[in-house]
């Protein structure tokens, strides 16, 4: 079974994605999953896992309620504030729907990213590794050194959205290469092979500009723990769908089989959020 492991709905007027605006015309419009199924049908994807895309419980709920009426959402990743003194109350009540298989923390948004290693912090991820719960970590490849110190002290199980957004726009791959072989070196991390499009030139990117980060995380990670994910629509602004999953394919190292392929493009992700 094929997966996108990493995509997003949302309506606009539910006013809950501050960072979608009239000044970006490609994505300042509904995007749901009458939207996204051609594209699933095109390239033979049966299940998807539709991620948060705003901090808030009424934003996870909204995409909870989509996925009870879908044929192809197989999971949601949702939203709760660890610093909210009622956070397990909200993940317990999300729980209740067994499409919830995880939450997701925007690290990238924080003014100081140290924030995760602070007591409100550490104890909510010590529950989630309590719960053996899948952790989503939106994370910046400057912002790698405070993941690196929280995996330390909380063995989480956790995935790094975006290949953690690497400067593939400099062809920058120091310290980001070094910090995600680290990362790489806790058996409960994965790493989603998505979001990258976005951190190239969006007019002007070429699929050389992604092999050796691909390689890297390939090398690292292994090929039992990294997942295909397009990112769409955010994909958008710098690639079609069916750009993004074409070039996925082309940048992987040669030597692949077709079992590998099956993992990366599928069986790991529903390994990951417990849904084999």
């Amino acid at each position: 079974m094929r997966v996108d492991a990493h995509h997003h709905y949302w309506k606009i007027d539910r006013n809950d994605y501050g960072w979608i605006t009239p000044e970006t015309p490609k994505l300042y419009r509904d995007f749901l999953e009458k939207d996204l199924k051609p594209h699933l049908k095109k390239n033979k994807i049966e299940k998807t896992i539709v991620v948060q895309a705003a901090p808030t419980i009424e934003e996870t709920e909204f995409i909870l309620s989509l996925s009870n009426e879908s044929e192809t959402i197989a999971g949601v990743v949702g939203w709760i504030d660890p610093e909210n003194p009622s956070y397990k109350e909200h993940l317990r009540r999300f729980r209740e729907n067994p499409k919830l298989v995880g939450i997701r923390v925007m690290i990238q948004d924080m003014t100081d990213e140290n924030k995760i290693l602070e007591p409100s912090y550490l104890n909510a991820f010590s529950y989630f590794a309590e719960l053996d719960l899948p952790v989503d970590l939106l994370v910046r490849s400057n912002q790698l050194p405070a993941v690196l110190e929280l995996l330390k002290k909380v063995p989480i199980r956790g995935v790094i959205d975006h290949i953690a957004k690497p400067e593939i726009k400099q062809g920058n791959l120091e310290p980001w290469k070094t910090q995600m072989e680290q990362i790489a070196r806790h058996p409960n991390i994965y790493c989603k092979l998505s979001g990258m499009v976005t951190e190239a030139d969006h007019m002007n990117w070429e699929k050389e500009d992604f092999v050796a980060y691909v390689h890297h995380i390939v090398q690292v990670f292994g090929k039992n723990r990294i997942m295909f994910g397009s990112d769409w629509p955010v994909c958008l602004l710098a690639a079609s769908y069916n750009e993004v999953f074409e070039l996925l394919w082309e940048v992987l190292p040669g030597g692949i089989t077709k079992e590998e392929e099956a993992k990366i493009f599928g069986e790991n992700a529903l390994e990951f959020y417990k849904l084999k």
